[in-house]
């Protein structure tokens, strides 16, 4: 008896039979979105030492804290705007393309940014590599989606994701490195941070060699030549809301993005801020050494927080394939909401934060994984890298409102409190945004096992 089309499929490695080019389109996307990584989170590493050494003053004094505050919103200001005008673009003149602009844009925006010499400039540099950064994400999901066959899209997607921590991790080294030789050649870390801005110019390189050869998926191209998918930008836009179910898988992508991206950049980001004001007490007694001692712990208790997201991401995936898209979701959601909290609450030296980020990390990262092998699966192939964009990118504007609640919340309501309290009771209020994901999450359609809408 001969086993089944259906059954000899469901036993073959999900990757398995993948040509030469679907590899390298994933490769390609993967690394397009290992090294927006990269650039993000140098920004996270380098921001305090940049604008300490740029508005003279210590790392923890409130005027750099609210300073990068303000740079963060507007680098997620800048995200929003690239990730809306680059996901449209890329549905109406292409993925490829428009993924290499991206790359090229946040990697020499991201070099600019040593060449900063005020505050200001250093935020309008980093809303311009938002700009470029904005772009890849839903560039990238949809260049994916549409390159490999069905039973391998959760996998790669899986991928695209999980090699995202691999990019944070490669920034946090990167910024091991700086400081090593920085601290070997009496270099101080006021001066050392341009030298990480430095190095993430570095992908524009790769986006060159692979531009000639990255190619439009067969997919898209056959419905760009469909004359119903030729319309302009704002027929893109339409189809995102023609049909009652089309807004409603909308709504719930936005939803779960905007808790998912607060989540991230309004409440974790400033762990790293907390870290600083904390491990800044705790080696106070190191004298000179005191501030390369706390770089050094900071950057230890990031690759662990990426260690642990990478393996939030992992569980997150395998949930998704075994129980569906919305029980992950809500699972997520609600280990971040526990381990944010806690994190925020508990920490107060460099022993805690090397337990309490990567679990803080797996919660809060996990979700992203849901993020990309979910959305394609919401949208049709004629508005697929716009509506990704759309809903991603508003939880990018969420964010940036988030970071100014933040700080409006640290130096009003709870500026009475000693430092870093009001950091941590401004982070621990703002925990509320993931009960906005478990709710969406409890309305989202289950997609488990469908093919992309077409």
């Amino acid at each position: 008896m001969q086993p089944s089309e259906e059954s000899v499929i469901a036993r073959t490695p999900t990757t398995q039979g993948l040509s030469a080019y679907q590899w390298f389109a994933v490769a390609v996307a993967c690394a397009a979105w290992l090294f927006d990584n990269v650039g993000q989170r140098l920004f996270s590493l380098g921001r305090i030492p940049a604008l300490a050494s740029l508005l003279h003053a210590p790392g923890s004094d409130l005027a750099v804290q609210s300073a990068a505050k303000w740079a963060t919103a507007y680098f997620l200001l800048g995200w929003g705007v690239g990730g809306l005008i680059l996901g449209v673009l890329g549905d109406r003149f292409g993925r490829a393309k428009l993924l290499t602009i991206s790359v090229l844009l946040y990697s020499l925006c991201t070099g600019a940014t040593a060449l900063s010499r005020t505050a200001w400039d250093f935020s309008v540099l980093r809303f311009a590599t938002g700009v470029g950064i904005g772009g890849v994400f839903g560039l990238a999901v949809a260049l994916i989606s549409e390159t490999v066959p069905d039973r391998a899209r959760l996998a790669a997607l899986s991928w695209l994701q999980i090699l995202s921590t691999v990019g944070n991790v490669g920034a946090a080294l990167i910024s091991f490195g700086v400081d090593a030789v920085a601290q070997a050649r009496g270099v101080p870390v006021s001066q050392s941070w341009r030298w990480l801005f430095w190095a993430g110019a570095a992908p524009a390189a790769l986006a060159l060699l692979w531009a000639p050869w990255l190619r439009e998926s067969e997919l898209w191209l056959r419905k760009r030549r469909d004359a119903r998918s030729a319309g302009g930008i704002a027929q893109l836009l339409a189809q995102l809301v023609n049909g009652q179910q089309a807004r409603r898988n909308l709504l719930i992508g936005c939803l779960l993005c905007i808790a998912g991206v607060v989540g991230l950049w309004g409440i974790g980001e400033y762990a790293v801020d907390l870290q600083d004001a904390v491990f800044t007490r705790f080696y106070a007694a190191a004298g000179p050494l005191a501030a390369h001692k706390v770089a050094t712990a900071k950057n230890l208790a990031y690759v662990l927080q990426m260690s642990g997201g990478a393996l939030g991401m992992v569980l997150f995936a395998r949930a998704a394939d075994r129980y569906g898209r919305r029980p992950a979701f809500i699972a997520g959601f609600s280990a971040a909401l526990i381990t944010t909290v806690l994190t925020y609450w508990l920490l107060n030296s460099p022993v805690e934060a090397y337990w309490m980020m990567p679990v803080m990390g797996a919660g809060q990262l996990s979700v992203f994984a849901g993020f990309s092998i979910y959305l394609p699966e919401l949208f049709a192939t004629r508005c697929r890298s716009t509506g990704v964009s759309v809903a991603y990118n508003l939880g990018r504007f969420a964010a940036a409102a988030g970071s100014l609640l933040s700080a409006g919340l640290a130096s009003g309501v709870f500026g009475r409190f000693a430092e870093p309290l009001p950091l941590r009771y401004s982070a621990m209020s703002m925990c509320v945004v993931f009960l906005l994901g478990v709710t969406a999450a409890l309305f989202a359609p289950e997609t488990k096992g469908k093919p992309l809408p077409d």
